[in-house]
């Protein structure tokens, strides 16, 4: 990837995860990435490091037997390091399902990504989903 501004990055990020490359996906994360999951469930709370994110988006899948899904529903919209990005997340698991927008904002710094941010259009509903900790 030649272009690292934050636009660019996003978008191959997200390109990544829509094809179900993982490892792609995760080497455009930095090393210290903190990743800022939010609600009252047993994912919320501060995830570092790639090791970290990776185990949570590990969880995520187990929990939801294999079917999360994240979409991108609209264009990026960029202020300096900032990138936010209009997304649809579901997802399904012993009858219960999760279907809803949200955005996510993501800092990229050097042709990485730093720090992530995400908003749900339900928290309490994402809660339900996940479930507690």
């Amino acid at each position: 990837m030649t272009d690292q501004s934050p636009a660019a990055v996003a978008t191959a990020y997200f390109d990544a995860l829509g094809r179900g490359d993982v490892p792609a996906a995760m080497a455009l994360f930095d090393p210290g990435v903190v990743w800022h999951q939010p609600g009252a469930n047993k994912f919320s709370g501060d995830h570092t490091g790639v090791e970290g994110v990776g185990a949570l988006l590990g969880g995520m899948m187990e929990t939801s037997q294999g079917t999360f899904q994240l979409a991108v529903t609209g264009a990026p919209m960029v202020n300096g390091d900032l990138v936010a990005v209009p997304v649809q997340f579901s997802g399904s698991r012993d009858g219960e399902s999760m279907d809803m927008p949200g955005i996510d904002l993501l800092t990229v710094r050097d042709g990485k990504i730093v720090e992530v941010h995400l908003f749900s259009s339900d928290g309490a509903a994402e809660d339900q989903f996940w479930g507690r900790a």
